[in-house]
């Protein structure tokens, strides 16, 4: 494949962006014949199979066929070439890592689902990172010259342009994606799990809506926001910091450190503080074990509570109806479509869903909340990886 068109890119020719801009329709809109493309674009027929014509010489572009008609000449259709390029996504946990391969239609081919991981701010974890992406990239079996981008999944504050990660893995001047760009040989790029979330429910598993809000409680607390279409990033690319709203007169000191953040009263980790205090009072439970042991987990808060666990579903409720109450307060400020409940604790399902969803409507406006759907992720524990992988051939077309 000729690397014109990424050159080109760089240099933002009128030529090159009418390409991303036909790319970026098929991307939005599947396979379509000339005139529709052309309808689309405002542009001339002449003009567009023209380039269509030097796409499909680069690579990019194939012939799909002939479109089905209820009669008359049928028009052939053109698309994305799934062998034009791959792209690689990584999405990072406490304790484990899932890591796919897409094609250039975003179509997956191959996805490795919890790798053992401990995700830690230290060489040694940076370190056991690189060799979990070099490996799955010398079992997929392509040339790395056809991966086109790495994306990386982390949580905390994330500058995706600039490639720093400032929760993890700053030792020193060098960015994050340049770290593991030099170890694994492939183009790296970075970003919030919570973001990638919110962009892989978005180009993945919604019908049009272009104003969501997509809710990551996992061990933490984090927000994803999708604004008339486009990811929203904030300045210098930390916005949706939801977990650190100050929302609790709790004393318990946050990760960030700060008191009193929403993170503390509504996340996995509130759960965990939360269980372990009451069993310390007494309360029983089937987590109680591995209290004692200190190996409790997201999955096992999530287990036990869908083996109705009294004490488990007591807290997942209390998070709830704390969450619903605050993401009351984003509807009443954003407005949206779409509010998705994602990360590790909506494994649980309606137990997590339905006390928020009537905190929800306790405390928004009615006004307001009647125009917003709130759901679950339709992609489940896919969600993350999914997004790094949408979110790697977007760095590739800087397509967001």
């Amino acid at each position: 494949m000729s690397k014109s068109f990424l050159t080109d890119l760089e240099s933002s020719s009128k030529n090159a962006l009418n390409k991303k801009a036909i790319i970026n329709t098929f991307i939005d809109q599947g396979d379509l014949p000339i005139a529709e493309i052309a309808k689309e674009m405002d542009m001339s027929v002449p003009t567009i199979t023209k380039l269509l014509g030097e796409l499909q010489d680069e690579g990019f572009v194939v012939d799909s066929g002939k479109q089905e008609t209820n009669g008359g000449r049928r028009p052939s259709v053109y698309g994305l070439n799934p062998e034009a390029c791959y792209f690689v996504g990584v999405d990072i946990r406490r304790f484990r890592v899932n890591v796919a391969l897409t094609n250039f239609k975003g179509e997956v081919i191959k996805v490795k689902h919890d790798i053992p991981f401990l995700l830690e701010n230290t060489p040694a974890s940076l370190d056991q990172l690189c060799v979990i992406i070099q490996t799955f990239i010398s079992k997929v079996g392509l040339p790395k010259e056809k991966i086109k981008n790495v994306a990386i999944n982390i949580s905390g504050r994330v500058n995706s342009e600039s490639g720093y990660s400032y929760s993890f893995f700053y030792f020193d001047e060098t960015p994050m994606s340049q770290k593991i760009e030099e170890r694994i040989g492939c183009p790296v790029s970075v970003d919030n799990d919570s973001r990638a979330m919110a962009y892989g429910e978005y180009m993945c598993a919604t019908n049009g809506e272009k104003n969501l809000l997509f809710v990551n409680v996992s061990w933490g607390l984090g927000l994803g926001m999708i604004l008339n279409g486009q990811l929203y990033y904030g300045r210098s690319g930390f916005s949706g910091e939801f977990g650190h709203f100050h929302a609790a007169d709790n004393e318990v000191l946050c990760h960030c450190g700060k008191k009193g953040c929403l993170e503390t009263e509504a996340s996995g980790q509130a759960i965990y503080r939360m269980i372990k205090e009451k069993i310390e009072n007494g309360s029983t439970t089937s987590l109680e074990a591995k209290y004692k042991q200190n190996t409790v987990t997201m999955e096992d808060i999530v287990a036990a509570t869908l083996h109705d666990d009294v004490l488990a579903i007591e807290m997942v409720e209390y998070v709830a109806s704390t969450l619903g109450k605050h993401i009351a307060g984003l509807i009443n400020i954003f407005n949206p479509e779409l509010v998705v409940i994602g990360g590790g604790l909506s494994m649980v399902g309606d137990y997590l869903l339905l006390p928020l969803r009537a905190a929800i409507r306790k405390y928004s406006l009615n006004l307001v909340n009647k125009d917003t759907v709130v759901r679950l992720t339709k992609l489940g524990d896919d969600v993350g990886v999914m997004g790094a992988c949408m979110l790697a051939r977007s760095k590739m077309l800087n397509h967001i």
